[in-house]
């Protein structure tokens, strides 16, 4: 077993406009060790999001490869993919994206409804709850979105990220949307997450606060990634 978790080797994305051809990624090289963190800077419009959409199997690179554990995914089928998704990579994002008729637990557990899982019912809710004792939830399990703060919605929403015990946590912005009390206590969870649980994690951000917090920093500019 590789100690890579993630490797990228020459990744490309280019995108076909009526005024010609726009190169976002120009060739793209990086290694994340198993249970390290990473943060990748850059300005809006630079392609972060489009890199880790490529890494989440949410879109396909024009050229290069992407392996998780090993395996080139890029070739995968969308049954496939899908399944690779469910199971080995979780995803917070900017908007937390519950669905407001749900109560969080039930949002938690939506992506247990795939069946990809050999857990039974029993055991995934008992998951649930202990992954939302531990985020300070316990309390608020039977609300609805609506009744929660925006801090507890984005708990919420990375305890659902986390139910399917996934081997690489991606996260869009995850505190761009809070206030700084709210954005402190998801970074100092995604942390201890990262430590705790040796989950593999990769933060797009604009905070330089949050990207501190990370093993590893990057800058995606004109197309590239650079160690900062």
């Amino acid at each position: 077993m590789s100690d890579f978790l993630l490797q990228i080797k020459g990744l490309q994305k280019k995108y076909s406009e009526t005024a010609g051809e726009t190169e976002v990624l120009r060739g793209i090289d990086l290694e994340v060790p198993r249970g390290r963190s990473v943060a990748i800077v850059g300005p809006s419009g630079c392609g972060k999001s489009t890199l880790l959409n490529i890494l989440g199997l949410l879109d396909k690179p024009t050229a290069g490869t992407v392996s998780l554990d090993g395996q080139d995914y890029a070739g995968l089928s969308e049954a496939a993919a899908a399944k690779v998704r469910n199971l080995r990579i979780g995803f917070v994002f900017q908007m937390h994206h519950l669905l407001p008729q749900c109560s969080v637990l039930e949002n938690v557990l939506i992506p247990t409804l795939a069946g990809n899982t050999k857990a039974s019912q029993k055991e995934m809710l008992y998951y649930a709850a202990e992954l939302l004792d531990r985020v300070g939830l316990t309390g608020r399990m039977n609300y609805l979105p609506g009744q929660l703060s925006a801090g507890q919605r984005q708990r919420a929403a990375l305890v659902r990220a986390l139910i399917n015990k996934p081997a690489m946590l991606l996260a869009d912005e995850p505190t761009g949307a809070l206030d700084h009390a709210a954005a402190e206590q998801i970074a100092k969870l995604m942390v201890e997450l990262n430590q705790q649980e040796k989950l593999t994690l990769i933060v797009v951000t604009h905070s330089m606060d949050l990207a501190r917090k990370m093993d590893r920093r990057y800058e995606l500019a004109d197309g590239l990634l650079k160690t900062l």
